[in-house]
């Protein structure tokens, strides 16, 4: 989906004055706009289904129906809607909840002044954001499922896999930018990211993750 001029916005809190300081956050920048709020997650279902919702933004606990609910309601009738989890609990289920109901981040509530508007262009980026110690979980996750031989969860969203597979193959990030239509400078942030991520620190050992995910031959 292109990333729209301004994004319009849909505010779920059954508290009225977080939805309030969210929306003079978002709207405070020109390619923000709060076009909707709901009290519960299933009116934040009807309002996102029925109006001109680019990104949702959902508290985890709200009454009727839980953002998380709401969150996994969206993505099967209307996967186009990105969703931000917003939530006052550094929880390891509701993050886990959340990414696999197909939220594109998890923001703290503790942290939003300062994380609500980066969450909000990364989901329309169709990238992935976590508060940092989000991260650190999933990946501790990952080598743990891995080291049991368990199905993984995958920290890196479709996109950074594609570039991490690019980067494996030994594709410059001109090259990358050109084959995935995105600039030079998304192309760098995406490898950015993928290190991060992962822990690692450079191309070698991306390969060599790429070999073990079965992403390249060796």
């Amino acid at each position: 989906m292109p990333i729209p001029l301004v994004t319009r916005i849909l505010i779920a809190d059954d508290f009225a004055v977080v939805r309030s300081g969210l929306r003079r956050l978002l709207e405070a920048k020109p390619d923000l706009e709060v076009v909707a709020e709901a009290a519960d997650g299933h009116e934040a279902v009807e309002i996102a289904l029925k109006e001109d919702i680019h990104l949702a933004i959902l508290d985890v606990s709200m009454p009727r129906m839980t953002g998380i609910q709401a969150a996994a309601e969206l993505h099967k009738r209307k996967p186009e809607i990105r969703v931000l989890m917003l939530s006052m609990h550094d929880s390891e289920q509701f993050l886990f909840e959340a990414l696999k109901a197909g939220a594109s981040g998890y923001v703290l509530k503790s942290g939003a002044d300062t994380d609500i508007v980066d969450a909000c262009r990364a989901a329309m980026r169709g990238d992935t954001f976590l508060y940092p110690s989000a991260v650190t979980t999933l990946v501790r996750d990952y080598v743990e499922r891995g080291g049991r031989g368990e199905e993984q969860f995958d920290v890196l969203t479709p996109r950074e896999l594609e570039v991490l597979k690019l980067i494996a193959e030994a594709h410059t990030s001109k090259e990358i930018a050109e084959l995935l239509f995105i600039s030079i400078k998304t192309v760098e942030r995406h490898r950015q990211n993928i290190l991060d991520k992962l822990g690692m620190r450079d191309r070698v050992e991306l390969t060599r993750y790429a070999i073990r995910r079965g992403l390249i031959q060796a």
